[in-house]
């Protein structure tokens, strides 16, 4: 549950618990935060606020414990809790020993030895993504007077798409624009579309999944490195901490691997003294490094696991088949909250390669 060494990254708590927090170690200090921008962002992120959401409803408001001090950083961790307070437990009693298809339930339960906390996931729940929205809110009002912005939009849902990220040239206007709303798209027609095929899984008792397309602009050519300080291989640990991340690609990403050498290969260029490319198939980064253009990745969500049709199980105490309908709240389409917790995974590394 934790990530990261410039900046130290540490998420707690349960889905069902009293409380879900961060703490965020080797932010600078004398940093101003303006936490109406970070209730914002967290607003996005919350549940309950839209009809393609769970109806569970919590505040999601940050409690500061430390680390700020009239409003400024102070150079220590900074640490703030979140309450639960709409919690319905018992619609979990019979997952402790039914595991739900999809999830963590099985492979926490003999890792864990059956003690984990199975209400609303535990520890597992995309809950635990509050304190990271919470953690990159705050990081990208750093990277801001950096003159690095970050957003990201709905790619698509279920086979519906947004018009993609020119990613040559990708303004900070724009992201600014995204990062802003709760089902951002580029193309406003597109998110009719995605959420009609929304309500019709949710009224078969199903779910849909999608991908998200980040850019993070701004950003200086020569930060990370090869291997595992790589761009790609810090974005992608951070990115897979989110439930239900399956994938992630950078650039033109697989694509790639259709094209020819003249095809995929960025053209170098100067453009305003500086060295740049015609197009950005690399996504902003070469030998794991960054080139000065945009980095852009998509991550791709399975669709939400816990859906109200019955499915195939097991017993874990009778050790026999077993049939499991889920009850419970939850989301026939996570992708739309995924936005800005992907936006936060994004700053938090961000802020990390630039410090």
């Amino acid at each position: 549950m934790t990530w990261g060494d410039k900046i130290k990254l540490s998420v707690f708590g349960e889905s069902h618990g009293t409380a879900i927090g961060a703490v965020i170690d080797g932010l600078p200090a004398g940093e101003e935060i303006d936490f109406e921008e970070v209730k914002r962002q967290m607003a996005r992120r919350a549940p309950g606020n839209d009809a393609s959401s769970t109806k569970r409803k919590e505040n999601d408001e940050p409690v500061v414990l430390s680390g700020v001090l009239s409003g400024m950083t102070t150079g220590a961790p900074l640490c703030a809790v979140i309450k639960n307070s709409d919690t319905h437990s018992s619609d979990y009693k019979n997952i402790s020993r039914i595991p739900r298809p999809g999830h963590a339930d099985y492979t926490a339960y003999v890792k864990y030895g059956g003690f984990n906390d199975v209400r609303g996931g535990g520890h597992f729940s995309g809950r635990l993504t509050a304190p990271l929205v919470f953690a990159g809110a705050v990081c990208r009002q750093i990277l801001r007077r950096r003159g690095v912005t970050v957003g990201a939009h709905v790619y698509s849902i279920y086979g519906v798409k947004d018009k993609p990220f020119d990613m040559a040239d990708i303004s900070p206007s724009l992201l600014d624009s995204l990062s802003g709303r709760y089902f951002p798209v580029i193309d406003g027609a597109a998110e009719k579309a995605m959420r009609e095929k929304i309500a019709e899984a949710q009224s078969s008792l199903d779910s849909v999944g999608g991908i998200v397309e980040c850019a993070a602009a701004g950003l200086p050519a020569g930060l990370c490195g090869p291997l595992a300080e790589g761009a790609e291989s810090e974005i992608s640990s951070l990115v897979f901490g989110i439930p239900a991340c399956k994938g992630i690609e950078f650039g033109a990403g697989f694509a790639s691997a259709q094209m020819l050498g003249s095809e995929n290969n960025d053209p170098f260029y100067y453009g305003g003294g500086e060295v740049k490319t015609r197009t950005n198939n690399c996504g902003g980064v070469l030998g794991g490094i960054t080139d000065g253009m945009p980095v852009v990745f998509r991550a791709a969500f399975k669709p939400t696991p816990s859906i109200g049709m019955e499915q195939e199980s097991v017993d874990l105490e009778s050790r026999a088949g077993a049939r499991l309908t889920v009850r419970g709240r939850h989301d026939p389409c996570i992708v739309p909250r995924a936005v800005p917790a992907v936006e936060a995974a994004a700053a938090v590394w961000a802020l990390s390669a630039v410090l």
